[in-house]
């Protein structure tokens, strides 16, 4: 026995149409789990079938609001409860939403990172060697 591993990274509207397409597959949910940077989070949706362990990688800017997976996963309401959260991930329609209220946590979004406001990006030819 040999188990298979695999990570990509995707779109967003493309992890839908995958995480679609492994469901009808037969395809459990793992895990979905998030990591915080400064103004945005990579957040890593886990299935499998069998040994067979793909994980899907998208990355999502701190404002921008994301679909969620109850409505072919339902398990997905945990942990995107979870991420909205602890992280301040928009999911929008989960079923159910607890509404910031699964943990009892005391600061709001604890694992959250904004942009500084010191950090310029600046374009390679504008760099001085």
């Amino acid at each position: 026995m040999r188990e298979e591993y695999t990570l990509e990274t995707v779109d967003i509207p493309t992890l839908y149409n995958t995480m679609l397409s492994k469901q009808r597959e037969g395809y459990r949910l793992v895990q979905i789990c998030a990591t915080a940077f400064e103004g945005y989070n990579e957040i890593i949706y886990s299935v499998a079938l069998g040994y067979k362990f793909e994980n899907y990688k998208i990355i999502v800017p701190i404002d921008t609001e994301i679909s969620t997976l109850c409505d072919f996963y339902p398990s997905a309401m945990l942990y995107e409860n979870e991420i909205k959260e602890l992280f301040g991930v928009k999911v929008s329609s989960i079923n159910p939403d607890y509404n910031n209220k699964l943990y009892r946590i005391a600061k709001e979004t604890p694992f959250k990172k904004e942009m500084k406001d010191s950090i310029k990006v600046v374009k390679k030819e504008e760099v001085q060697e």
